[in-house]
C-alpha cells in the first residue's frame, strides 16, 4: 500500500490497491474483511479493560495491598477471605456491566449506518464497518465517509472536515493528482469521520479503521463526549463521598493505633469501613439500570446510542422539532402544478417531473411525491448534468437535452424565494415578461396558499449552449410556475402534544417554512394562540434578547440551517434541558448543541451519527413512551444511591464509633466486607423495580444537596438504632466478642436489606410494592444473614451462634427501626425537600 496515495495516477492507484473501475468482487471483499485487523478498539481488549476497571478504586487497591501484607505476616485466613470477597464483588460487577454493554451493542446494530459500494460493476448497500481497502464508494449529500478515500469522480462536492481539521467551512473536493502532503491540501481525498455537505462523488477506499487519519488521531488522543448533567452529578457526589471517607479512615486508623490495637488490623479495619462507605457497585448499578432502561426504550422503538443520555432524556423540559414526518404524516402530496398566473400547467408538471426523476442526490419526500405522477412522457429528453441540492442555495438543478432542439435546458426547482432570486423574467401566456411586472401578484398568490398551511416550490428554466452546468449557470432564469404540496398533521398529534405537556415537556417547532405556513400548522396541532417568530426577526439580535424570545416562542419559521443551533443554545442558556429532533444534513450542528440529540432510523448518516437517541419510527408518541422509561431509569438509579448512602453510611459510621469504646473491634475487616457484599445483593436488582407514577410526571434533575441531606437524615436514624444494638449486646447481655459480632452482623444485614423496601418509594410500604426480583433478593439475604452464624464455617470467619434471646432483641430493634424510618420518610419529603423531579438542578 502506498503512503502517498494522493499523489498516484489513477492507473497506479488501482494497481496498488488491487482494484478495478468496477470495484472488488464479493469474494475479494469478503477475504479482505476477514483479514482486517485495524479496529480502533477490539472487543477482547474492552473485556480486559472492563475487568481491570472493577479494581481500580484506590480504596480497593489499598485493601488488596493490606491483604497481601497479611499473607507475609501469616494471617492467611483473613487475607484469603478479603481476596475472595473483593474478587467475587468485582466479578459480579464485571459480569453485569459486560452483559449491559453487549446488550447495547446488539441494539446499535439496528441503526448502523450503511454506504453504497460498487462490487463487480453492480451497486449495493453494505454496513459502513464492512468497507475494505480497494472498495469503490458512491457518495452523496448527507453521507458519512467510513474510510480514507481517493476521489475518482466528483460533481460539486463539498465535505465538512471540522471533525478532523477543525475547518469551519465545507471544503470543495475534486479528482486529480496532488503532490502536497498536507492534509488540508489533499483536495483529491476524503477522510473517515467527515461527511458530505453537497454534491456527489465516486471514490476508492485506501485505508480503514486505525490506519485512517481519524484512527491515527484517536490513537494519539483520548476524545471524550461532553459531560452530561447526570455524569457531572455522579462526579460531584463521588468527591463528596471521598472527602467523608478519607477523613473517617484517617481518624479511625489513628485512634485505633493510639489505643494500642494491632496496626495491620487497624489499617484493614479502616479500609474495610471505607469500602462499606463507598457504593462500590455504583458503576455496575448505573450500567445495569441504563442497559435495562435502554432495552425498554428499544421496545418503545427508541434506540439509545449513549447510555448517559437516558438520564438527560428524563431531565428534558423543552423539545424542538421540525414538522415534516414528526408533527405531520410525512406523506407529502403534490396537489397542483400551476403556471405563474395560478392555472394548472402541463408544462410545469413535465418540467418538475424531469427535475425530480433525473436527480441523483439524497432521497426526499418532495421528489418522491413528484415522481408519483403518471402519464408523463420524458422519452425525448436526455439528462446531461446536474447541480445537487444544498441548504445554502435551496435549489436543485438538472440539465437536459430534447432531441428536436438545438439547445440545452436547465430546470431548477426549489424554495420560492431562492428560485425567484435567480430569475430575471417570468413566463406569462407563453411570453417572457420582466419578473418585476409579476412579482407582487405572485407573492400574493403564494401567501394565500401558505395561509392554508401548504408548501410552495418554484420552477424556473433557462436555455444554454453549454453541455456542463455549474452553480453560476443559475442566473437570468425564467420563472415558469409553482408546485403546491400538502402534508396534513398526524391524526393524534394534538393528544401527543398534550401528553408531552403533562410530562412537563414543552414542544417548540423549528421549520424552514414561511411564517404563514408555520402559523397555520401550529393552530391545526393545538397551539391556540401560537407565538411565531421569523428567523429574520433575530438574525442580528444579541444573545440576551434571543434567549428571551426563544423561551417565549412556540414556533420558529423561515429558519436557516445555522440558526437552528443558535436557537438551541439560547434555550440552554436560560437553564432548559433541550432535546432536538433532526434527520437532515443541516441538523448535525443542532443535534450536537442540544442536551439530547434525537434522530430517526431513515435519517441521513451524519444526523444519525450526531444523535444520542434514534427513533425507529418518525412519531412523537415513541418519544412520550421513551421519556417515561428514561425517568424510570433515573428514578431507580437515585433509589440505589439513597440506599447505599443511608443504611451503609449509618452502619459504617456506627462501627467506627463503636470501635472507640469497645475493647474489641465490632466486626473484623473480612466480616465488614461480607456484610457489604450481602447488602449489595438486593440493590443489584433495583433496575427491575417498579416506579411510582408520580415519579415520572415531571423532569428530573440531579441534586447532590438532597442526597447529602438524605444520607445524613436516614444514616443518622440508622446509627441511633445501631448504638441501641451495641448497648443491648454489650451493656445488658454482656455478649462475648464472637456473639457480639454475630448479632451485629445479623442486625446490620437484615436492617440494611429491609430498609431498601422503605426508602425505594415516597409512598407507604404497603402502597408501593417492590418488583419480584427485589422482593426475593431481600428475602434471600435476610434468611442468609439469620442462618449464617449457625453454619459450620461461621467459626472460621469469627462468628458464634447467638442465644435465641439475642435474636428476639434484634428482631425488636429492626422492627422499631423500620417503623421510625417510615415516619421519618413522611416528614422528610413533606417538610424538608421538594421532590427530586422538580429540583433546581445540581447543588453541592
Amino acid at each position: 500500500m502506498s503512503d502517498r496515495f494522493w499523489a498516484l495516477s489513477e492507473s497506479a492507484l488501482f494497481e496498488t490497491y488491487k482494484s478495478t473501475p468496477n470495484g472488488l468482487t464479493a469474494e475479494q471483499a469478503a477475504t479482505l474483511l476477514k483479514n482486517r485487523s485495524d479496529a480502533i478498539v477490539s472487543a477482547k481488549n474492552e473485556d480486559w479493560m472492563l475487568l481491570l476497571g472493577q479494581f481500580k478504586s484506590p480504596i480497593v487497591l489499598l485493601l488488596l495491598f493490606a491483604a497481601t501484607l497479611s499473607v507475609f505476616l501469616g494471617e492467611h485466613l483473613d487475607s484469603g477471605l478479603i481476596f475472595a470477597i473483593v474478587f467475587i464483588s468485582g466479578a459480579l460487577s464485571f459480569y453485569q456491566e459486560r452483559g449491559a454493554r453487549n446488550a447495547i451493542a446488539s441494539m446499535l446494530k439496528v441503526i448502523e449506518t450503511h454506504c453504497r459500494v460498487v462490487r463487480a460493476g453492480s451497486e449495493c448497500d453494505i454496513p459502513s464497518n464492512n468497507v475494505v481497502a480497494g472498495d469503490i464508494l458512491l457518495l452523496s449529500a448527507g453521507a458519512t465517509i467510513p474510510a480514507d478515500c481517493r476521489i475518482l469522480e466528483s460533481k460539486e462536492l463539498f465535505v465538512d472536515e471540522a471533525s478532523l481539521t477543525g475547518e469551519t467551512f465545507p471544503v470543495e473536493k475534486h479528482a486529480g493528482v496532488i503532490e502536497d502532503d498536507q492534509i488540508s491540501s489533499r483536495t483529491n481525498c476524503v477522510f473517515s469521520g467527515t461527511h458530505v455537505v453537497s454534491g456527489t462523488a465516486k471514490v476508492l477506499v485506501v485505508s480503514t479503521g486505525k490506519n485512517t487519519e481519524f484512527g491515527k488521531a484517536s490513537a494519539r488522543i483520548s476524545s471524550k463526549s461532553p459531560e452530561t448533567d447526570f455524569e457531572r452529578g455522579i462526579r460531584l457526589f463521588g468527591f463528596f463521598l471521598m472527602e467523608i471517607t478519607l477523613l473517617l479512615v484517617l481518624a479511625i486508623f489513628a485512634i485505633n493505633v493510639f489505643m494500642h490495637r494491632p496496626v495491620l488490623q487497624s489499617f484493614t479495619f479502616s479500609l474495610a469501613l471505607a469500602v462499606g462507605l463507598t457504593p462500590q457497585l455504583l458503576p455496575a448499578i448505573i450500567s445495569i439500570n441504563l442497559a435495562i432502561g435502554a432495552k425498554k426504550m428499544a421496545q418503545s422503538k427508541v434506540i439509545v446510542k449513549r447510555l448517559a443520555a437516558i438520564e438527560s432524556f428524563g431531565s428534558m423540559n423543552v423539545l424542538c422539532s421540525d414538522k415534516t414526518g414528526t408533527l405531520t404524516e410525512g406523506t407529502v402530496l403534490l396537489e397542483a402544478s400551476l403556471d405563474v398566473e395560478g392555472r394548472d400547467s402541463a408544462d410545469v408538471k413535465l418540467l418538475s417531473y424531469l427535475n425530480a426523476s433525473l436527480e441523483t442526490g439524497f432521497a426526499n419526500p418532495i421528489d418522491m411525491a413528484i415522481r408519483l405522477q403518471k402519464d408523463i412522457d420524458t422519452s425525448a429528453y436526455k439528462k446531461l448534468d446536474e447541480i445537487p441540492y444544498d441548504f445554502n442555495r435551496k435549489r436543485l438543478t438538472v440539465m437536459v437535452h430534447k432531441d428536436s432542439e438545438d439547445h440545452n435546458l436547465i430546470v431548477s426547482k426549489g424554495a420560492f424565494k431562492n428560485v425567484l432570486d435567480v430569475c430575471s423574467q417570468a413566463e406569462v401566456a407563453g411570453k417572457a415578461v420582466p419578473i418585476a411586472d409579476v412579482k407582487a401578484a405572485v407573492e400574493e398568490k403564494i401567501a394565500a396558499v401558505s395561509l392554508e398551511g401548504k408548501r410552495v416550490l418554484a420552477v424556473a428554466t433557462r436555455k444554454i449552449a453549454e453541455k456542463n452546468v455549474k452553480s453560476d449557470c443559475e442566473r437570468d432564469m425564467t420563472l415558469v410556475g409553482f408546485l403546491v404540496f400538502s402534508d396534513p398533521p398526524k391524526s393524534d398529534i394534538n393528544k401527543t402534544i398534550a401528553d408531552l405537556n403533562a410530562l412537563g415537556v414543552r414542544l417548540k417547532v423549528i421549520t424552514g417554512d414561511n411564517h404563514l405556513v408555520a402559523t397555520a400548522l401550529a393552530k391545526k396541532i393545538g397551539f391556540l394562540d401560537p407565538v411565531v417568530v421569523s428567523a429574520q426577526d433575530f438574525r442580528d439580535m444579541k444573545s440576551e434578547a434571543l434567549t428571551k424570545i426563544a423561551n417565549e416562542a412556540d414556533v420558529f419559521a423561515e429558519v436557516e440551517p445555522n440558526q437552528k443551533e443558535q436557537i438551541i443554545l439560547a434555550l440552554r442558556r436560560s437553564g432548559n434541558v433541550v432535546g432536538y429532533i433532526g434527520d437532515g444534513i443541516n441538523d448535525a450542528p443542532a443535534l450536537h448543541a442540544a442536551d439530547i440529540g434525537i434522530s430517526v432510523n431513515n435519517a441521513v448518516d451524519v444526523a444519525k451519527e450526531a444523535a444520542q437517541l434514534v427513533m425507529l419510527e418518525h412519531d412523537l408518541n415513541v418519544l412520550v413512551a421513551g421519556i417515561r422509561e428514561g425517568r424510570k431509569t433515573f428514578a431507580n438509579t437515585i433509589k440505589y444511591i439513597f440506599m447505599a448512602t443511608s443504611a451503609n453510611f449509618g452502619n459504617m459510621f456506627s462501627m467506627a464509633g463503636a470501635s472507640l469504646f469497645l475493647p474489641f473491634l465490632p466486626l473484623l475487616p473480612h466480616q465488614i466486607l461480607l456484610t457489604n457484599l450481602l447488602t449489595d445483593v438486593p440493590e443489584m436488582t433495583i433496575a427491575t423495580d417498579s416506579v411510582d407514577a408520580e415519579a415520572v410526571d415531571s423532569p428530573m434533575h440531579w441534586n447532590v444537596g438532597m442526597i447529602r441531606s438524605f444520607m445524613l437524615t436516614f444514616g443518622g436514624l440508622s446509627s441511633v438504632f445501631d448504638f441501641s444494638t451495641f448497648y443491648v449486646l454489650y451493656g445488658i447481655m454482656h455478649a462475648s466478642p464472637a456473639q457480639f459480632r454475630s448479632c451485629w452482623f445479623i442486625e446490620s444485614v437484615v436492617s440494611a436489606a429491609l430498609i431498601v423496601l422503605v426508602i425505594r418509594t415516597r409512598r407507604s410500604v404497603h402502597q408501593s410494592r417492590p418488583s419480584p426480583p427485589l422482593a426475593w433478593a431481600t428475602g434471600l439475604v435476610v434468611l442468609t444473614a439469620a442462618v449464617f452464624p449457625f453454619t459450620a464455617i461461621a467459626g472460621d470467619i469469627g462468628f458464634a451462634p447467638p442465644p435465641p434471646v439475642f435474636l428476639l432483641y434484634m428482631a425488636g430493634i429492626v422492627l422499631a427501626y423500620i417503623l421510625c424510618a417510615e415516619a421519618l420518610k413522611v416528614w422528610f419529603y413533606r417538610r424538608k425537600h421538594a421532590p427530586i423531579g422538580v429540583s433546581g438542578g445540581i447543588h453541592c
